[in-house]
């Protein structure tokens, strides 16, 4: 687990809101605080679909929701003259990507055995923060996979020129 500051909080918030570039995530849950609070519980919700529809996995293959859907929602949330108060997203690496991670470290950690590598987006009012943690299925010794995830999480940042200074 690490913590990132994020040093230029306006080019941060354009690639998350407005951009692709973190759509390769899942929202678990967002709060955010501007003339009201807003949670988003980013679970699937079951009464809202057809039981066929809901064991359709190409229809609804995750447990939460893709954050490209629910960016825009965000986006109007956030928008508009003034500074939110606060806000705090959850987000959880696709599925697809675990293994990826996985393969760059010697580690006899499995996909199966992570249940999600997660990344915490908070900003106070003050100052906008990254926080990474590795969520498992089962107990494990074995802490490469939360080193792979920091260490991904570092890469994906400087890819896009992203700014951050280490807590």
């Amino acid at each position: 687990m690490i913590a990132l500051k994020i040093t230029n909080v306006k080019q941060f918030m354009g690639r998350l809101l407005g951009g692709e570039d973190f759509d390769s995530f899942l929202l678990e849950e967002a709060v955010i605080s501007t003339y009201n609070t807003f949670r988003i519980d980013g679970h699937q919700n079951r009464e809202f679909y057809t039981s066929k529809e809901w064991e359709d996995r190409e229809l609804r293959p995750y447990e939460f929701t893709k954050w490209q859907a629910i960016r825009p929602v965000c986006f109007d949330l956030i928008k508009g003259r003034r500074t939110p108060a606060s806000f705090q997203f959850v987000l959880h690496l696709i599925p697809e990507y675990v293994a990826s991670i996985l393969k760059k470290g010697d580690t006899g950690v499995t996909p199966q055995q992570v249940k999600a590598f997660v990344l915490n987006i908070r900003y106070d009012g003050a100052g906008l923060t990254l926080v990474t943690g590795t969520s498992y299925n089962t107990f494990l010794m074995d802490k490469t996979p939360d080193t792979l995830w920091d260490q991904a999480i570092r890469q994906f940042l400087s890819r896009r020129e992203i700014s951050y200074e280490e807590l």
